[in-house]
């Protein structure tokens, strides 16, 4: 049966710290690395949409993501890192899908108008803004950007940031504050 279609059976794996899942898959255990992926492809999904502006594409990205992730597993230099670095490479096909979007359009004036939120302007602009937005995130000091990435991509909370970065609560809010004062400057353009 493929491993899409088997049900989820509990397995000790499933509580697993990222080290641990990311060390055993850089080894070859596909069931470390099927946790991993039920850990993050939720995350990926939902990012991977908001980049691309609609679902239409968004599983094909993600998928093409854990098949790079599988193939350089071992590349990775701190596996407790593995969420971090499944985003980036899941923003870089995202907007790689972008530009190939943008290299496929036919320049046919018999066709439609396609609607303003897909116009070449507004995908533009909308991977102009991801790039930016990316850039702000890169120059970050590495502690607030963990914790922006983790509490507005993956919704997690102040206690779950502060319990994932091992850092006390009201540091987690102090570096929120000023990843988000810096960002709010750095994005001030495209509001």
């Amino acid at each position: 049966m493929p491993t899409s279609l088997r049900p989820h059976v509990a397995s000790p794996l499933d509580t697993a710290s990222d080290l641990t899942l990311a060390s055993r898959a850089a080894d070859g255990d596909v069931r470390a690395f099927e946790v991993i992926v039920r850990r993050y492809g939720p995350l990926m999904r939902v990012y991977a949409s908001r980049v691309l502006g609609s679902n239409d594409e968004m599983d094909d990205v993600v998928q093409e993501t854990f098949i790079t992730a599988w193939k350089q597993l071992s590349t990775l230099d701190d596996g407790a890192a593995v969420k971090s670095w499944l985003m980036r490479i899941v923003s870089r096909k995202s907007i790689d899908r972008l530009r190939a979007r943008r290299e496929r359009a036919d320049i046919d004036l018999n066709e439609p108008i396609a609607p303003e939120h897909q116009s070449p302007h507004r995908l533009a602009e909308a991977e102009s803004q991801t790039e930016a937005l990316s850039r702000a995130l890169a120059d970050l000091p590495e502690d607030q950007r963990r914790c922006w990435t983790l509490r507005e991509l993956a919704g997690s909370s102040y206690v779950g940031i502060a319990e994932e970065l091992d850092l006390p609560v009201s540091t987690v809010r102090g570096l929120l504050a000023r990843a988000r004062k810096t960002l709010l400057r750095e994005m001030e353009a495209w509001r």
